[in-house]
């Protein structure tokens, strides 16, 4: 089992040698315009395109909390939207993280590195304007991943 690195960086940056995997989270209202997303469409367009037009024709397809998505944006770098957050907003139910809906993606995202070859490199998914909490995030990180021998990269943005 490999452990989870930690760096001080930009995950659209994404360190090491290989291909890549950089996972994110996103709502599930089609809502995309705060947060790591702007880091994202700055460096590609594609992450945000592709999130778009599946939501809106998500009547058509997997559109759902828990889903994900893969867009590759060079010849060695993908990124992963997961729908991971219920709104945008705290309100009566809570904080808009949803971690069940966090472990199926990253289920996913696991398949697909797999699948690639590909280490995975995230921020500190669903801890900024979701509203989770790290303790809980990390262990899913752990199961889903590391456990299965992929190599993780979380990156503090200085």
């Amino acid at each position: 089992m490999s452990e989870i690195r930690y760096v001080r960086g930009d995950a659209t940056a994404p360190q090491g040698k290989g291909v890549k995997l950089i996972g994110h989270v996103c709502n599930d209202i089609g809502g995309w315009g705060k947060g790591f997303v702007l880091a994202l469409s700055r460096r590609w367009p594609e992450p945000e395109a592709a999130y778009r037009r599946w939501h809106r024709e998500r009547a058509k397809n997997d559109f759902d909390l828990g889903a994900a998505q893969f867009v590759q944006v060079g010849p060695y770098v993908w990124v992963a939207n997961m729908v991971g957050q219920r709104g945008i907003r705290t309100g009566s139910k809570g904080v808009p993280v949803r971690y069940e809906a966090i472990d199926s993606a990253l289920a996913a995202v696991a398949g697909k590195a797999l699948e690639l070859g590909a280490s995975v490199h995230l921020p500190r998914i669903g801890c900024g304007l979701a509203g989770g909490k790290w303790s809980r995030i990390e262990p899913l990180i752990a199961e889903r991943l590391t456990a299965r021998g992929i190599d993780v990269t979380v990156y503090d943005h200085d």
